[in-house]
């Protein structure tokens, strides 16, 4: 295979994007049912909520295969390579893998009904897996959860990590809304796991719950998490107890991910189907990796990466800033995708920062620096605009010292997309 041809298949993947967002069921099924339904036959674990389920999607993989099994992961966006949406044992899927799959679809691909980009690459996933037969497949859902192109599958648990606001024009504008919206992989008799908070959102996952005969088992009530110090927790669930837990991913909030994926685990095993040790569970959970949430990217100066990309995100990096680093100034670089909470998402980051670089990621979708900072209020003399992301970051990097703390976010895009630059720079680096 050679990489031109690569290169188109991944053209024409993209290219697909320009059918937008479409939600419904219909279109995938048909061109799973023309696959000859790979996906029937899959043990899955499907992931719904807010933030977090890629966190938690890495933790269970990384058990999993400690465990001995034979593991598909599929998660959404990737960073910096399109192999990154499709794992199997924790292992980006290589090239010819990607080919392979891509001609088996689009050879069943019906021009009359052509799929958007995610239910394209979702039939991809769904045919890879059950291809390698692997033994659980983990499912990411882009989008919501009802309509999304993932909620084909039956799965064996569903999770919904939690409930807030984030792409409101196409799930709705209140909490009720959006929770039903992620609701809807909750399927009759499968057993829920969930770390959603608000009374509203609750209430219309039990109603759900209730309604479909389902299990609903809630961090918090039946399943306990404690923090006992930086990248170390307890679990307390249905029966296991697990102390001094180890988990390599930063911030606490990442700790109610940890929780949420164990109780998942704990519930599948208690209705036989798998069975893991506690070594399993620690060596699983001391390896899991997940780049681009509070990642560091340098540390002289000390440069570190997340991406918080909607005002629920923000409160998270907020409060690690908070609770978990020490620096003497704080210097932001923000890239903001245009439809998010634009000031609401400035202004809780804002307080914190002596200087604010704003940017403009590489994609359609970016908020323009100038509606940045007019978005930026009272904080506005803080602000320097810089549209270039190379010329943002080396400017940011110049003004701090060791002591200082630079961090970049706003958008798993713009991460993705500063990821790259390092990874350039490393090969000239070494290259040379």
């Amino acid at each position: 295979m050679d990489s031109a041809t690569y290169d188109k298949s991944l053209t024409y993947l993209y290219d697909l994007q320009k059918y937008g967002i479409k939600f419904g069921l219909s279109s995938t099924s048909n061109l799973l049912e023309r696959l000859g339904n790979p996906h029937n036959n899959l043990r899955a674990i499907h992931i719904a909520g807010t933030n977090g389920k890629g966190s938690t999607a890495a933790m269970l993989s990384a058990i999993l295969v400690r465990a001995g099994m034979q593991v598909g992961l599929y998660t959404s966006p990737h960073l910096i390579r399109f192999n990154e949406r499709f794992r199997l044992n924790d292992q980006d899927v290589d090239d010819q893998k990607i080919m392979d799959v891509f001609r088996r679809v689009k050879d069943v691909v019906d021009e009359r009904e052509p799929p958007t980009f995610f239910e394209m690459t979702t039939a991809m996933a769904l045919s890879l897996f059950a291809e390698k037969q692997v033994d659980w497949s983990i499912l990411e859902v882009g989008m919501g959860g009802r309509l999304d192109a993932t909620n084909v599958i039956q799965p064996q648990i569903t999770i919904i990590n939690n409930v807030a606001f984030d792409h409101q024009e196409f799930l709705g504008f209140t909490l009720g809304r959006i929770a039903r919206e992620k609701a809807g992989i909750i399927k009759k008799g499968i057993p829920l796991i969930t770390a959603a908070k608000q009374p509203v959102a609750l209430a219309v996952i039990k109603e759900r719950c209730s309604a479909l005969n389902v299990p609903c088992y809630r961090v918090g009530q039946q399943i306990k998490v404690r923090s006992q110090g930086k990248y170390r927790f307890s679990y307390r669930g249905l029966k296991w107890r697990l102390e001094n837990l180890h988990l390599p991913l930063a911030g606490r909030h990442q700790f109610l991910n940890a929780a949420t994926a164990l109780g998942a685990l704990e519930v599948l095993e208690h209705l036989g189907h798998l069975h893991l040790t506690t070594a399993q569970v620690r060596e699983g959970l001391k390896n899991t990796r997940w780049p681009g949430r509070l990642e560091w990217y340098s540390d002289q100066p000390p440069v570190l990466l997340d991406g918080a990309h909607n005002n629920a995100g923000i409160v998270a990096l907020r409060k690690a800033l908070q609770e978990e680093y020490t620096f003497k100034r704080l210097i932001l670089v923000l890239g903001i995708m245009a439809d998010k909470d634009l000031r609401g998402m400035l202004h809780k980051l804002a307080p914190l920062a002596e200087h604010i670089i704003l940017t403009r990621p590489k994609y359609e979708r970016a908020a323009e620096p100038e509606a940045l900072r007019e978005m930026a209020g009272e904080f506005a003399a803080r602000t320097e605009l810089i549209r270039s992301v190379r010329q943002a970051l080396k400017r940011a990097i110049t003004l701090a010292t060791s002591e200082d703390l630079v961090v970049v976010t706003g958008s798993l895009y713009f991460i993705g997309e500063v990821k790259e630059i390092k990874e350039e720079q490393q090969f000239i680096k070494h290259s040379g």
